[in-house]
């Protein structure tokens, strides 16, 4: 077996932030992860004098490779190392990708890929598959070589890998700069079922599931914790030990060590404050909002410029301007008497709504997902057919609007020669039909904003018993209206004219309401939390509506960490809520608790436990950590040290065995009785 880290950075690119390469902290790097192999992958660059550095200051097999951005994912190509010739050829074509890369947003086509790349069959090329950004799906087809393995973010998501038939035979990688600052080593690397380290060989086991693991001998179903060694379960983990034993130590040395970790440190949970909580709420189901104010917030775009007063001067000049032409008709000499002195300009019609119907129906035909729903109604003739008819019916109508703003334009070059050649007025000019269209949308706008600002229940969610309500609700004064203006300016002015829409529209411009944001202060979103007999929670309950949403939150990350759940809550809310809750989460990421409650330690069930030890040597603290399953009479160290299981756990939980019986004979037995 064979420890591989194919994804290092030791060059700062434009792709990159600023860091400088430090040889001793990578040497410091592999030596302590126990690494075999490397593969040197900067952004889109290749440096061959600095490879020839890293790999004769270094003990391992070192690979010359180039992460590449592709297609806007990024892509690992590694060259073999044992041909000058090959590395020197891999040297020119990295200097091609390098050209074609001038900032952080660039980035190479396929096309231009394959031309520098054109025989990728002896190179290895890795994408990100679970990992951000990704190469999509897509371009994996359509690069010509052998793709087998794909790069992914987490534990969880390479076990997902490996359980799916379908999915790329799943690699993970440290994707780290080593630079002297640095304090903690990644520990994630990829085992693979080898016994000499080759390119050919690395590529050969990655054609295979059973051949790549988390760890050396526990398979998929551990990982290294943190870099002094520490292995946990990829399910659900307790951490024991007595007070000052460094139990957040450890948890803070994984949390640096990972990324993407939901992190729950201990009391942080605790909810005095039920209008901070209500705040805490809003910002949690800002989404709810955005989603109910979306399309409202289209029909204020659509409004927000319209100024019907101006309409109404406009309409007045264009009719004294006709009254002033009549009145002048006696004084018309040729210039004002041409059929184009008083011509008006041709109305050009507006291909937004054909646009979206073309979108739509491109839509509905290119749809996978319910393509049999879709051609049950509509088959795949029809819809190209209607895509296409309308299609010529934009081209047409698009034509035409060019025609007429090319006369348009003619016409009033011509007037502009004709007036300023004769003493006859001309009429104005006014777009009737803007205005009728404005008229019309201020109306709906006035009924869509009444709709609106009517109260109702919009979203209720469920998390164990705990509702979260979302209802709309009127703002009541101009202090209200303050929950949505994060400047300090004044809004009675605009609140008195709530009641009239469109008036309370051109209010909160006045105000400066930033045009961006004007749609908020129609209506107020509140929230609510209600307990499980549908009152609002109390203190204590909001404590505990807000663990359980942290742990459920803890789904969008790769592992969970919690910091003794037990100081805020009482034994039976942890039994019956927080435990089970916390095994069925340990089936998709990692759970990682630290405990000195029996409730949460023993009952909870963990598929792994450690133990931590203060020690003190030569004057200095050391923490050390044992671990095992719970089953087992010892414990182990890293180093081989043992302790005995079954005293911890008394210890730990019980406050020893002597407290234990103590509680348990003369406490609970006599009160049983």
């Amino acid at each position: 077996m064979k420890k591989i880290d194919l994804h290092i950075h030791t060059i700062s690119t434009v792709s990159d932030y600023h860091f400088d390469f430090d040889l001793s902290k990578l040497k410091e790097y592999i030596e302590k992860l126990e690494i075999d192999c490397i593969a040197i992958t900067n952004h889109n660059t290749f440096d061959f004098n600095q490879y020839n550095t890293i790999k004769d200051n270094l003990d391992i097999i070192v690979f010359p490779g180039i992460e590449i951005d592709l297609e806007r994912g990024h892509l690992l190509v590694i060259s073999d190392n044992d041909d000058l010739s090959e590395i020197n050829d891999f040297s020119k074509k990295c200097k091609r990708v390098n050209n074609l890369i001038e900032t952080k947003d660039d980035y190479i086509t396929l096309d231009e890929f394959k031309d520098i790349f054109p025989n990728l069959d002896k190179y290895l090329v890795i994408p990100h598959y679970h990992k951000k950004p990704i190469i999509k799906p897509k371009v994996i087809e359509q690069i010509e070589t052998l793709i087998t393995a794909g790069e992914v973010s987490s534990y969880k998501k390479f076990k997902t890998c490996i359980k799916d038939s379908e999915s790329l035979v799943p690699v993970i990688f440290s994707d780290s700069r080593y630079f002297s600052e640095m304090k903690n080593f990644s520990t994630q690397q990829t085992w693979v079922d080898l016994e000499e380290i080759t390119l050919s060989g690395i590529k050969s086991c990655l054609t295979d599931k059973q051949k790549v693991f988390l760890t050396k001998e526990e398979g998929n179903e551990f990982f290294r914790a943190t870099a002094e060694g520490l292995m946990l379960s990829t399910g659900l983990n307790v951490i024991l030990g007595q007070r000052s034993t460094g139990k957040t130590v450890t948890l803070n040395k994984i949390h640096n060590t990972h990324e993407n970790i939901k992190y729950i440190k201990q009391f942080s949970l605790l909810q005095d404050d039920a209008q901070k909580f209500e705040e805490l709420l809003s910002r949690r189901h800002s989404s709810v909002s955005e989603d109910y104010l979306k399309e409202f917030k289209k029909v204020v775009d659509s409004v927000k410029d319209i100024d019907l007063k101006q309409n109404e001067v406009e309409i007045e000049n264009y009719l004294n301007s006709l009254l002033k032409f009549a009145s002048d008709n006696e004084k018309a000499d040729a210039y004002s008497n041409t059929k184009l002195f008083s011509e008006n300009h041709f109305g050009e019609k507006d291909l937004l709504g054909l646009k979206k119907l073309i979108n739509a129906t491109v839509a509905l035909k290119e749809n996978t997902e319910y393509k049999t729903i879709i051609n049950r109604h509509l088959n795949a003739k029809s819809l190209e057919s209607l895509e296409l008819d309308l299609m010529k019916e934009y081209i047409e109508i698009e034509e035409s609007n060019l025609k007429k703003d090319w006369v348009n334009t003619l016409i009033t070059k011509v007037k502009d020669e004709l007036r300023f050649r004769t003493s006859s007025s001309i009429p104005t000019d006014v777009d009737f039909y803007r205005t009728l269209i404005d008229n019309e949308k201020i109306k709906k706008f006035i009924t869509i904003v009444n709709n609106i600002k009517s109260e109702k229940e919009i979203d209720k969610k469920e998390i164990r018993g705990f509702k979260i309500v979302a209802s709309t609700k009127r703002f009541s004064n101009a202090s209200h209206l303050k929950k949505v203006c994060s400047r300090q300016i004044s809004l009675v002015p605009a609140f008195n004219k709530y009641h009239e829409p469109y008036s309370y529209l051109l209010a909160l411009k006045k105000a400066e309401i930033e045009d961006t944001e004007i749609f908020k202060y129609f209506v107020d979103i509140e929230y609510k939390t209600l307990n499980k007999l549908g009152f609002p929670v109390s203190g204590g309950e909001r404590s505990e509506f807000n663990l359980l949403h942290e742990i459920n939150d803890a789904l969008k990350h790769n592992m969970l960490l919690i910091d003794e759940p037990e100081s805020s809550f009482d034994n039976i809310f942890l039994k019956n809520e927080v435990n089970e809750l916390l095994r069925d989460i340990s089936k998709s990421i990692p759970v990682i608790i630290v405990t000195h409650n029996s409730t949460v330690g023993a009952s909870i069930k963990p598929n792994f436990i450690a133990c931590t030890k203060r020690e003190i040597v030569n004057g200095e603290i050391e923490y050390k950590t044992f671990s095992g399953f719970p089953a087992d009479k010892q414990l182990k160290s890293v180093d081989g040290e043992t302790i005995d299981n079954f005293e911890i756990m008394l210890n730990c939980l019980e406050a020893g065995q002597d407290e234990y019986n103590r509680r348990r004979n003369q406490a609970y037995e006599i009160l049983k009785n």
